[in-house]
């Protein structure tokens, strides 16, 4: 794990490949965060606030084309 210019990004295992890059804030995620497949291509996409999942979260397909959208918003 890194911290670079504010955003946290976590690796792999194979530690080359992003696994995941957003902000923390008081240690809880917030804002955009986007995750990855070892091979690079976008896997998750959706937003935080201060650790909660808001708003429209998408799930690509294995080419990062967008497969499936999610609303998050609180009821």
């Amino acid at each position: 794990m890194e911290v670079t210019d504010g955003y946290t990004i976590k690796y792999h295992a194979n530690g080359k490949t992003i696994w995941s890059k957003g902000k923390m804030i008081e240690d809880k995620p917030d804002g955009y965060w986007e995750w990855y497949r070892t091979d690079g291509t976008i896997k998750r996409s959706g937003y935080f606030e201060m650790g909660e999942p808001i708003g429209e979260w998408i799930t690509y397909d294995s080419k990062g084309e967008k497969y499936k959208i999610t609303n998050r918003n609180k009821e």
